[in-house]
């Protein structure tokens, strides 16, 4: 089954992540380039992505006459997507795993950053910088009129 795991961060994440000493954010960047690797030579890594910043993104939606209208970052948003990755596992206890794993990404001086993991039923802890999400996809069809 596929799971989307989705990485978060709060407003100010992408702010304090760019002025972490450069080798903490090599050490950060690295982490995550370990876990695609091994995914990838698992046969478990279906997509990964890293977004830009929420200063780059835009809400869509569909005006009166279905032209497309865009609005900024609401300001009242407290956290944001940073990431994703969607991988082919067998159980939700192995998406999860994986999703530890990436929460574990070492933060400013190497060590870990109060990271958190959310299961898809919502048990969270508190995190300062970042939390993974683990959601399962399912297929969707579309009916044709």
């Amino acid at each position: 089954m596929k799971y989307i795991l989705m990485m978060h961060c709060p407003r100010t994440g992408y702010d304090s992540f760019g002025s972490w000493p450069k080798k903490d954010i090599q050490a950060h960047i690295g982490f995550m380039r370990e876990i695609n690797k091994a995914l990838r030579a698992a046969g478990e890594l279906v997509s990964a992505e890293g977004l830009a910043s929420p200063h780059e993104a835009k809400v869509v939606r569909a005006g009166k006459d279905g032209a497309p209208v865009t609005d900024g970052v609401f300001p009242e948003a407290k956290e944001f997507l940073a990431g994703y990755w969607i991988v082919d596992v067998e159980t939700p206890e192995q998406a999860y795993g994986i999703a530890a794993r990436a929460s574990a990404a070492p933060g400013p001086g190497g060590g870990s950053d109060e990271h958190a993991h959310r299961s898809a039923a919502g048990d969270e802890r508190t995190a300062r910088r970042l939390a993974v999400t683990a959601g399962s996809l399912r297929r969707a069809s579309v009916a044709r009129a």
